[in-house]
């Protein structure tokens, strides 16, 4: 089909705009389609019956299908074939007729230019004669350095006279760059095209034969070391048949020398040990099954930092001045920590021989994120020492702690002495975290070897199986971290002692958030100070309703993703300057809020008591619940209480009876029922009591709710309400008294979070614990002490 067929140039025509490779007339050539701008031009054309001009993207606009991004020449030509592909794609045949020239954009859509023919400028036959017969010959020798190349085209060109055509079945088969495609295309002159040409295939030989020639060299080195590595092996082989053991030698020697500097800083046992392995590995061919054993053990003995110690000598002022730059309030922890200093300081000044507080093992003990790990950090900080991490939560395998024998295979030291080896001193800080968790197993008991690690008197000679010798950990400062106290063996207890790190209060919450949680937060999300602004009552707000927890570590999240979520605002749109936080948009950034604790009811209700709770995340307020069915007496108990409650509500129900018996606990006449005689039946023998502790999930134990059951028994049994201002917390015994309970602080902190009024507590617990409650605790409650089961009631009972 010629151009004679169709309108005469120049003409608009559709337009279609190829990524790759620019397409030559005579060519017929398969294309396929998926840009929306292309498929209507092809549409158009083949409605129409009207040619398409093909054009080629410049670099870097091959993903913008913008008017602006194409070259200014294309081929013209006809489709010949349509087809819709099941992927979506279209493909067209195209037939190359001409090469067109690109003036206007005349139609947006579909792209339509309006195009006149490129013309080759006349010639000097002669001269191109001459050159089209160089070029073959250049194409001719190219085709034998370059397999890729075209065999047939040789021949074609070859047999071919018209020399546009020559040069164009030349340029459609070069590897060219878009730009260097497109002058050869373009160019008009005959004569510069087909010398560009030559140019461009002479380079091309001049590449390869480069190529060739790196190549060769490579393989030339590549023989001459394999050669090398023959000739190695030969001697090797030769040396090992004569006995020679030269190679092993210089190991051997690096081996001895490190031991002789680390002599006079180890037992003679140890030293006996090591110099013993190396003699063996010495005596042993490289090849023999535990020659790499027993290098590996080598190698990690002498990686353990005999001799080096961290020599900041001890400064209390920088302890004391560390613990308050990382930790607000804690009073009581930095106290003991700055004491156990002291001596150390005066001990180390008077060069006097700290034998006896060497191994004394501070413990920290408090639910989860109130700081027990962070406080070992600072102590570490403060004495310029390395930190050493254990986790212990889980831990049920001797093993992982004291190593393993040589004789198993992968056999490794401990965590200890790995440890010190990563901290590359001998008296790094050890942190021994949730000691609390430590399991038990067939594989042995952990806590065992902990009482060792622990002992002052034992653990300057600490064995390590598969070191096979004493290592002393004697000048090592050991901190352990817990949350519960009865999950430590006694005879692990009595090694250490105990430091409590308590509950924060809201005032203590607001204080470390306002300046140690947001200074931290907003700069590891590359916030300025300017850019968020969140104020006290909004802090305020987070700390009481979206957050559940003794510590701050919830706290911190929080923050976490008020400060993602600001950043996002922020970068997506620049002419935000400041993200502001307050009460009224704070649920636009966080999800619904977590009451931390249940308030207390405002009104006060028949058979239903404040009590007071300690769990290992702190405080918290448990409302206990009693209701009275006709029956005989029978006491039932649900809430998934342990042991101990249970024979607590027991205890409380029998002194509830006696008050009765007693008088001491009035009861209405609508409750007293008679038998068949008219005689007046005790009101505890004519109903069942059902008492149960809210969250029956939540497993609860422990021996101080016993004033709280014996109210609610007492206020079900007389239809007296209860107070509902007021909490309290105490155990009970058959004779009345109210006996002390552990966790005051923690108690108490949880009934300022519930709005309590009036909390009463054991006399001796008021007479002793009462100086560690938060002032501003203490300043909102009034706290009474009661000594027995009568004052409570008096108290307690509307």
């Amino acid at each position: 089909m010629e151009l004679e067929n169709y309108d005469e140039f120049p003409q608009s025509l559709p337009l279609i705009i190829e990524d790759d490779i620019f397409l030559y007339p005579f060519m017929i050539a398969p294309i396929f389609l998926n840009d929306e701008q292309n498929l209507k031009s092809v549409q158009e054309a083949i409605d129409n019956n009207k040619l398409v001009v093909i054009s080629v993207s410049k670099p870097g606009f091959e993903a913008k299908r913008g008017l602006d991004g194409f070259y200014d020449v294309g081929v013209v030509g006809n489709i010949m074939r349509k087809i819709t592909l099941p992927d979506g794609r279209v493909k067209i045949l195209f037939q190359g007729l001409a090469k067109g020239i690109l003036a206007e954009v005349t139609k947006a859509s579909p792209a339509s230019v309006m195009t006149s023919l490129l013309v080759t400028e006349p010639f000097d036959k002669i001269k191109i004669d001459a050159t089209i017969n160089i070029l073959k010959d250049v194409v001719n020798k190219y085709s034998k350095v370059n397999k890729q190349f075209p065999v047939d085209l040789v021949s074609t060109i070859s047999q071919n006279d018209d020399p546009d055509r020559i040069a164009d079945l030349i340029s459609s088969v070069l590897k060219l760059s878009k730009d260097d495609s497109y002058k050869l295309f373009s160019q008009t002159n005959l004569e510069k095209r087909l010398i560009a040409i030559i140019e461009h295939i002479k380079n091309e030989m001049e590449a390869i034969r480069l190529q060739k020639d790196v190549a060769k060299e490579v393989n030339s080195k590549l023989e001459k070391n394999n050669q090398d590595y023959l000739i190695k092996q030969q001697i090797k082989t030769l040396q090992a048949q004569l006995g020679d053991k030269d190679s092993n030698e210089q190991e051997i020697l690096k081996y001895k020398k490190e031991l002789k500097l680390i002599k006079k800083y180890i037992s003679q046992g140890a030293y006996k040990e090591i110099n013993k392995q190396i003699e063996k590995l010495s005596r042993m061919h490289q090849d023999a099954p535990d020659a790499s054993m027993l290098q590996t053990y080598i190698e990690q003995v002498l990686e353990i930092p005999f001799g080096k110690y961290s020599n900041k000598k001890i400064s209390v002022q920088s302890v004391e001045k560390q613990l308050n730059k990382d930790h607000y309030s804690l009073e009581k922890p930095k106290m003991r920590i700055t004491e156990f200093f002291a001596v150390k300081q005066l001990l180390e000044q008077r060069k006097i021989k700290d034998s006896q507080n060497k191994g004394t093992v501070l413990c920290f003990v408090g639910p989860p994120g109130v700081g027990k790990t962070s406080l070992a950090n600072s102590i570490a900080k403060a004495l310029k020492r390395s930190l050493m991490r254990v986790a212990l939560g889980g831990l049920d395998d001797v093993n992982e702690l004291r190593g393993h024998r040589r004789t198993y295979v992968g056999a490794m030291p401990g965590r200890i002495v790995q440890g010190l080896i990563t901290a590359k001193t001998m008296n790094p800080v050890i942190v021994l975290d949730e000691i609390d968790k430590v399991g038990r197993s067939n594989r042995g008991d952990p806590t065992s070897v902990m009482l060792e690690i622990l002992d002052p008197e034992q653990n300057n000679e600490f064995r390590d199986l598969y070191l096979n010798f004493d290592i002393d950990l004697s000048s090592s400062i050991f901190v352990a971290t817990a949350n519960d106290l009865r999950g430590i063996p006694a005879p692990l207890r009595d090694r250490m002692e105990f430091i409590q790190v308590s509950s924060y209060t809201p005032g203590e919450k607001y204080h470390i958030a306002k300046d140690y949680l947001l200074p931290q937060e907003r700069k590891k999300h590359g916030l300025k100070k300017d850019e968020i602004s969140i104020d006290k009552k909004t802090i305020e707000t987070i700390i009481e309703k979206f957050t559940r927890e003794a510590g701050v570590r919830n706290l911190r999240r929080v923050f976490a993703k008020l400060f993602r979520k600001s950043v996002k605002m922020l970068v997506d749109d620049p002419s935000k300057k400041t993200i502001t936080i307050n009460k009224k948009n704070i649920e636009e950034f966080l999800d619904n809020p977590v009451f931390e604790i249940e308030p207390a009811d405002k009104k006060a209700q028949i058979g239903i008591t404040n009590g007071l709770a300690w769990t290992a995340v702190g405080g918290d307020l448990l409302k206990i619940e009693a209701i009275k069915i006709k029956g005989k007496g029978l006491l039932t108990l649900t809430g998934k209480m342990g042991d101990v409650m249970k024979e607590s509500a027991r205890i409380s129900y029998s002194v509830v009876k006696v008050l009765i018996d007693e008088k001491k606990i009035k009861i209405p006449s609508k409750n007293i029922v008679k038998d068949a005689k008219g005689m007046d039946i005790n009101v505890y023998d004519s109903y069942d009591i059902h008492i149960h502790i809210p969250d029956g999930a939540t497993p609860k134990d422990g021996p101080s709710a016993g004033i709280t059951m014996a109210v609610t028994m007492a206020s079900i049994l007389s239809d007296t309400k209860v107070r509902a201002d007021i909490a309290m917390t105490g155990e009970l015994s058959l004779t009345g008294k109210v006996l002390p309970i552990g966790g005051l602080k923690e108690k108490m902190i949880a009934a300022y979070k519930a709005g309590v009024k009036t909390v009463l507590v054991p006399q001796k617990n008021f007479k002793r614990d009462l100086k560690d409650i938060p002032d501003e605790v203490k300043s909102s409650i009034e706290i009474i002490s009661v000594s027995r089961i009568d004052e409570v009631l008096k108290l307690a009972l509307v």
